[in-house]
């Protein structure tokens, strides 16, 4: 696939439109403190595995309306003293799958939490935590299970889910919170984007190639899924459009962005029909922090910078942590 969004020196200068609601931080607020009505009971269990370098722990905690959601808890062997800890959020569709599919961050010197993303895993590696809440009619997929309504939006249960993830990784003895680490790739990216407006004292972020950034634009010039899938349910429900926008806006990495607090490394892939250049730009562009980069990747699609980036973000945090 040739180039098809704004050239590279205009996306270095594009900023979103995305209208950022009013009562954002009070939603996110009041979210949050619902969701922390619940104790976070994290539980971590040992599960043999085979790995010789590394110890697994199989991991429940309580997310978004106290229900159950599951991890891996990656250790490397033996260790005694607290590690500095990665929390790692997954990509559309997959799941957790099994613990010998995570073997960098251990390897590396770093206790790694990866958190099972609730509904998903039946497009790839599988999953182990359901979405018992249920939404009204929408289109296959997870973006616009309740998408009438902020607060019936699939995308708030897991934003939640993932700020308790940050808290039970940090509740292990052997995990340094004050040198906590999100990052993730597509979903999982714009997840960490919006982990990073959310949870203070992280020691870095790193969103690759993110999805859900800057809604107007992605959600009309591309018409790849996931983000067709608005188009898709607004052909159906005709004169929604304003109510879509209103809800997705509070779920915009663009906004998160905004309240970064952390050093951040983004990626973006100019060829990415996925997750548009100009819709990573907007999330970067708007990034709070003053430390934050972005890695470019020229003629690659959605599979981005894959093990080169990999290798970048272990020599960016050696530099930061």
């Amino acid at each position: 696939m040739p180039l098809f969004d704004l050239p590279l020196d205009e996306l270095r200068g594009y900023r979103s439109r995305s209208a950022e609601p009013e009562d954002f931080d009070r939603f996110w607020a009041a979210t949050l403190a619902e969701t922390r009505d619940h104790a976070l009971d994290a539980r971590f269990v040992p599960v043999p595995t085979g790995l010789a370098t590394l110890d697994v722990f199989d991991v429940t905690f309580a997310g978004f309306g106290g229900h159950p959601v599951k991890g891996w808890f990656v250790l490397p062997a033996g260790t005694s003293e607290p590690l500095p800890v990665v929390v790692q959020y997954l990509g559309y569709g997959g799941g957790r799958g099994l613990p010998h599919t995570h073997l960098l961050w251990g390897s590396a010197g770093f206790a790694h939490f990866v958190m099972d993303t609730r509904g998903q895993g039946g497009a790839w590696n599988g999953g182990d935590t359901p979405d018992p809440v249920g939404s009204a009619s929408s289109y296959p997929g997870f973006l616009t299970r309740g998408i009438e309504d902020p607060y019936a939006f699939y995308y708030r249960r897991l934003f939640a889910d993932a700020v308790r993830a940050v808290e039970a990784a940090r509740s292990h003895p052997l995990a340094d919170a004050s040198r906590t680490v999100a990052l993730g790739t597509s979903q999982g990216g714009g997840i960490t984007l919006a982990v990073g407006g959310l949870v203070p004292g992280l020691a870095a972020i790193a969103p690759d190639v993110p999805f859900l950034c800057d809604f107007p634009r992605a959600t009309t010039i591309t018409d790849r899924n996931p983000y067709r899938e608005v188009g898709n349910y607004l052909k159906t429900y005709r004169g929604r459009t304003a109510d879509a926008w209103r809800t997705l806006s509070y779920f915009d990495g663009v906004h998160f962005a905004a309240r970064g607090r952390a050093p951040a490394l983004f990626s973006v892939a100019l060829e990415d029909e996925t997750c548009p250049p100009s819709t990573v730009f907007g999330a970067f562009n708007a990034y709070a922090h003053e430390d934050k980069s972005i890695e470019v990747y020229d003629f690659n699609d959605h599979e981005g910078g894959g093990p080169y980036q990999e290798a970048v973000q272990l020599a960016w945090l050696a530099d930061r942590l």
